[in-house]
């Protein structure tokens, strides 16, 4: 494999993403207050394996896992033609994936996930991201989210936000309901470098997103843990979920990658939502918070909206 010198190794990076979960699992736990997460540790047959940690039943997260993995071994062939690879070349993969589901509408479930890839002959790159799935949109928090998300981009450029916000914009957008699935935030893949330093640059980039993630969710889940909700919210929430589990199941490259790579199951499910419900032919009532949402799934510039 050509190495570039003076890189951030494979090594290095699979260490900081082992960090990364320890850190974002200890302040979920300690904002949570009311479960621990549990650690399942996993060797995948083709090579490598994993750590997953959920937590279930906690004071605000009913259900939420922060996984931990690095695969290795020889690329299947329809994970190499959906990648634009040659088959049968030696991979790895490592990175840190979460998806947090609370109990309360009032809370929004998150999804972060950063990671690293890199095949022989040379060919490697970085991805990543942060986004928001509010059950009920609260513009003050989608501010607060995005000025979080630009605030850890433009630690590196400026140009990164408005380019890596539509690119989640449209990347998360469901498309056979014609909506976003919450309200955005940063993605981007595949970012790649001819030179050692745009390859520390992109790993720079991946550690602002993960080290920016849990001071970001802990204070929205600070902010509305203890906010009272009805029936007619819970119901709402379960309609709400069922879109994540639609967009995970349909259009989630991370869900394909997994099943094609024989990944572990209960890993590449675990972002499905406890409960969720589908409803025929669901129509809010006019004026209400569930048709204020309903119509804000749509690209938002979050950080100026109102203004």
């Amino acid at each position: 494999m050509n190495v570039l010198p003076n890189q951030p190794s494979l090594e290095t990076i699979i260490a900081y993403f082992k960090g990364l979960q320890d850190s974002i699992c200890q302040s979920i736990e300690t904002a949570d207050g009311g479960a621990a997460f549990q650690e399942d540790v996993w060797e995948r047959p083709g090579g490598g394996g994993g750590r997953s940690r959920v937590l279930q039943g906690g004071g605000v997260i009913e259900k939420g896992g922060v996984n931990f993995s690095h695969v290795h071994g020889l690329m299947p062939d329809t994970a190499a033609a959906r990648l634009g690879l040659s088959a049968g070349g030696q991979f790895h993969a490592t990175g840190v994936s979460l998806v947090l589901h609370p109990h309360s509408p009032r809370v929004p479930i998150t999804h972060m996930n950063v990671r690293y890839f890199e095949i022989e002959g040379g060919i490697h790159w970085f991805g990543g991201g942060i986004d928001l799935t509010p059950i009920y949109i609260v513009p003050e928090d989608a501010r607060f989210f995005h000025e979080q998300m630009r605030a850890a981009c433009d630690a590196l450029h400026p140009d990164y936000y408005p380019r890596y916000k539509a690119i989640c914009d449209q990347y998360f957008f469901i498309k056979h309901r014609n909506e976003t699935r919450g309200v955005g935030g940063v993605f981007f893949d595949h970012l790649k470098a001819a030179t050692a330093a745009g390859k520390q640059h992109h790993f720079e980039l991946v550690q602002s997103l993960g080290e920016r993630f849990a001071p970001t969710y802990t204070t929205l889940m600070h902010r509305r843990r203890n906010e009272p909700f009805t029936e007619r919210e819970k119901h709402f929430q379960l309609l709400r979920r069922s879109r994540y589990a639609e967009f995970n199941l349909v259009y989630d490259a991370g869900t394909k990658f997994g099943l094609e790579t024989d990944g572990r199951i209960e890993s590449i499910l675990m972002s499905m939502p406890p409960l969720a419900s589908w409803e025929y032919n669901y129509q809010p009532e006019p004026g209400s918070p569930e048709a204020f949402t309903m119509a804000h799934l749509k690209a938002v510039d979050w950080p100026n909206w109102g203004a």
